[in-house]
């Protein structure tokens, strides 16, 4: 019985074959994700949403009571360990702060969780919680946990050549800028080509090092790009491999070196 409740609610992987108990329960939860995120486009919720609120709570903490009860499943262990490890997990800790807030509409006897109002905001946090649901945020998410690496390169160089660039701007022009972390803003709106047009160099030299630096942005904020590219169809075939497919990708460009192969 636990098993195959651990079948139904535990995301559905087309590659183990369909299962439509999985499959309907994974439509039926990112459905409800949806809607409970729209009384936050609201100042006030009417009653309506109020109930409705209540009744997704409850099915979500009924959600993740199962699937704590199905932890030995999940970790393939039926010890208590998996039973003690699952609430520190990411997603089940993603899953308890996306509950909580709403506990605050449930029974006026949360009205002390009232001083906590700022974790209403929590409840956005259950967009995250289409991850386990969708076998394309899945592929994404295993696709930049692959490509940390790369990314965080990317990311320390970005970051780097934006305290070069505002120390340079600084330094150059430190009128146009009250503090350094003006010159910072500068360089990372300049560095990303978003440009506010708020803070803008005047000098001849300060609008150089601007036009180098946006040159620079576009080359930087294009590598994130290709990597994540890159893994997505790298992650891609490797799913599809059981099932005979490949997605084409573009032909590696080959480099002469002079020496030619006789036929």
């Amino acid at each position: 019985m636990r098993k195959r409740l651990f079948e139904i609610i535990e995301a559905d992987d087309p590659s183990d074959g369909l299962d439509k108990a999985s499959t309907a329960y994974d439509i039926l939860m990112i459905v409800l994700v949806v809607l409970s995120l729209l009384p936050l486009t609201m100042k006030a919720d009417p009653p309506v949403f109020i109930l409705f609120e209540q009744m997704t709570v409850v099915i979500f903490s009924l959600d993740y009571l199962l699937r704590w009860a199905t932890a030995d499943y999940k970790y393939g262990t039926k010890n208590a360990v998996a039973f003690l490890r699952y609430p520190f997990s990411p997603m089940a800790i993603i899953d308890l702060l996306s509950i909580l807030p709403s506990l605050l509409t449930i029974h006026p006897a949360f009205r002390l969780l009232r001083v906590m109002r700022l974790m209403r905001a929590l409840r956005v946090l259950r967009v995250a919680k289409v991850l386990r649901y969708s076998s394309s945020l899945r592929i994404l998410s295993a696709v930049l946990r692959d490509s940390r690496k790369p990314m965080m390169a990317v990311l320390s160089l970005a970051a780097g050549y934006i305290v070069l660039s505002a120390l340079v701007m600084f330094t150059v022009e430190a009128e146009s800028f009250d503090n350094f972390f003006e010159a910072l803003y500068w360089a990372t709106m300049s560095l990303t080509t978003v440009g506010y047009g708020d803070i803008y160099p005047v000098s001849f030299m300060g609008r150089a090092i601007t036009m180098i630096s946006s040159l620079m942005g576009i080359a930087i904020i294009a590598l994130p790009s290709s990597i994540i590219t890159a893994g997505y169809i790298r992650e891609l075939n490797q799913r599809m491999e059981p099932q005979g497919t490949h997605v084409e990708t573009l032909p590696t460009p080959q480099i002469k070196t002079g020496k030619t192969e006789k036929l």
